[in-house]
């Protein structure tokens, strides 16, 4: 009887150290689920007052990854949407070091996977001088476009505010 108590014991440590998130995290993602959303008729507007057809600001984690992963695999559904996000800043350099890649990175409820968005910045700004650090939080608020390099489409936000 002790050596199957050990062995379930043993099984329940192995499983709760193979899962991406901590006990907490789950707690709190279960008591997130149980929070209903409210949403309102009336349109949330950005800085420049443009009105923001998405917002995942105010999306649970789980959501936004869901919206995120929609956005990439169907963005011929987004094109022309205004969207409104936050997340962690992240750079790409292409292979011959001739553009940069800006985009914001955000994670799932567990924070076991992550996922990101490019964004444009419209007008003069220089890397890194006009731009936040790496894994710094930074909010963008753009408009969904797609775009071709070489036979692969892509998908981006086209923005002129963006906060860090």
């Amino acid at each position: 009887m002790k050596k199957i108590l050990a062995l379930i014991i043993c099984l329940i440590i192995a499983v709760f150290s193979a899962s991406c998130g901590s006990i907490e995290r789950v707690e709190e993602i279960a008591k997130s689920k149980n929070k209903t959303t409210k949403k309102t008729t009336e349109s949330v507007v950005a800085a420049n007052n443009t009105a923001i057809d998405i917002d995942l600001t105010t999306m649970n984690s789980t959501m936004v990854y869901s919206e995120v992963y929609n956005m990439i695999s169907t963005p011929d559904k987004y094109v022309g949407k205004i969207v409104k996000m936050n997340g962690a800043f992240a750079l790409y350099e292409n292979e011959e070091k001739t553009k940069n890649y800006y985009a914001v990175i955000i994670k799932d409820a567990t924070a076991c996977c992550s996922q990101g968005l490019e964004f444009i910045w419209e007008g003069e700004h220089k890397y890194p001088d006009d731009f936040p650090k790496i894994g710094s939080d930074i909010t963008v608020v753009g408009r969904f476009e797609t775009y071709k390099e070489g036979d692969q489409k892509y998908c981006h936000l086209i923005s002129d505010d963006v906060t860090f």
